[in-house]
């Protein structure tokens, strides 16, 4: 039995939004190890409040979330978050109305995505071995291709214009390429990659170069390099052990981290981080994988991505010691083959949840 006599010293409120699909499975199943680590360690406490903002309810009552949302969500220190999107809801309607609010509002503009290649999995690339691929990518989180400016002539016409228009700002390339160098220059290498198209798009891209090599003359012990998007992927496949820390903007690492989720063995496994550096707001943390509605309510799902944002959430809370307990627990558990289906395995999502629960047990009664 693992003893848990211990004063609490921290209590961190937490807000959980399943959202949809498997966004439900995997947040119930992220709870379930959470809170198995902390009565197992017992030097903090996790308050969770659930929030219904899902596709489901939005179908019945015509919202996601109350006109209140944001002073709801700002009581709490972090928000753990599972998916969003329904084949029932258009996607730019539940992502508009849900997730990139909840971003932008929240001053969440750095969207970190670390990837590794894990204990006891593979990567589908030929000869790579963990170690070669270890990266962490930086996104821009609050504008870009994501800005949300643009707008429909003629709707639903022969002869409908649409408009999307990218927003490039100084102050918020200033800001994440600070952030970049930053998250470089706490690893082992010391190497920032920035990835841009600005041979194409001669505007914005332009800025954030010379934006990037600005930041860069801050940090001499940084080492730098320079990839197109489109030479970026064809790098990522081909030299995966040249690569560390990438800074990119919001539609690049989107699709870039996707990519190296699936050269890490599995998009199931990514986390991802949407962080207020200043914390003046809850940041919110995410597996990247979605809501997989081909596969919800099958309870196959690979929990480990949200596992892994739990980790990432607890550390930003200040709690190290449970963060590495969790991720030890978790590669103890893949090292020993209980593994989802994505990952070459037969288990489904409770056994693995229940395998991590057991091995942070059995780590710590050993302390």
């Amino acid at each position: 039995m693992v003893s848990t006599i211990h004063s609490v010293t921290k209590v961190h409120r937490i807000a959980c939004i399943p959202g949809d699909g498997i966004g439900t499975e995997i947040t119930e199943a992220a709870i379930q190890v959470l809170t198995t680590l902390q009565k197992a360690l017992g030097t903090f406490e996790l308050d969770f409040t659930h929030f219904d903002w899902s596709s489901k309810a939005y179908l019945e009552r015509g919202w996601y979330m109350p006109p209140d949302w944001a002073d709801q969500l700002r009581k709490h220190d972090a928000i753990f978050f599972g998916a969003v999107g329904s084949p029932d809801v258009p996607d730019h309607i539940s992502l508009w109305n849900l997730i990139l609010p909840i971003r932008k509002t929240m001053n969440q503009y750095v969207n970190v995505r670390p990837t590794r290649i894990l204990e006891g999995t593979t990567s589908p690339l030929a000869n790579v071995k963990r170690g070669d691929l270890d990266w962490v990518i930086v996104r821009e989180n609050s504008e870009g291709e994501y800005s949300g400016q643009g707008g429909i002539s003629h709707e639903d016409t022969p002869n409908a214009i649409a408009t999307e228009v990218s927003i490039f700002t100084h102050a918020a390339i200033f800001r994440l390429m600070h952030f970049a160098f930053r998250t470089a220059l706490s690893r082992p290498r010391k190497h920032l990659t920035l990835v841009t198209k600005s041979n194409a798009q001669r505007h914005g891209m332009v800025l954030w170069d010379k934006t990037f090599a600005a930041v860069a003359a801050s940090y001499p012990a940084v080492t730098t390099d320079k990839m197109l998007v489109d030479a970026m992927t064809v790098r990522m496949v081909l030299q995966p052990s040249s690569l560390d820390t990438i800074v990119a903007t919001n539609l690049h690492a989107d699709i870039l981290s996707d990519l190296a989720a699936a050269l890490a063995g599995s998009i199931g496994i990514a986390p991802s981080s949407n962080l207020d550096p200043e914390r003046g707001n809850p940041s919110m943390f995410e597996p990247i994988h979605g809501s997989a509605p081909d596969i919800a309510g099958r309870g196959v799902a690979n929990p480990v991505g949200a596992f892994w944002s739990a980790a990432e959430m607890v550390r930003w809370l200040g709690e190290e010691k449970a963060a590495d307990t969790l991720m030890k627990a978790v590669e103890e558990v893949t090292k020993a083959g209980v593994k989802t289906k994505d990952l070459g395995g037969s288990e489904n999502t409770k056994s693995v949840t229940e395998a991590v629960c057991r091995e942070i047990e059995k780590a710590l009664e050993k302390q």
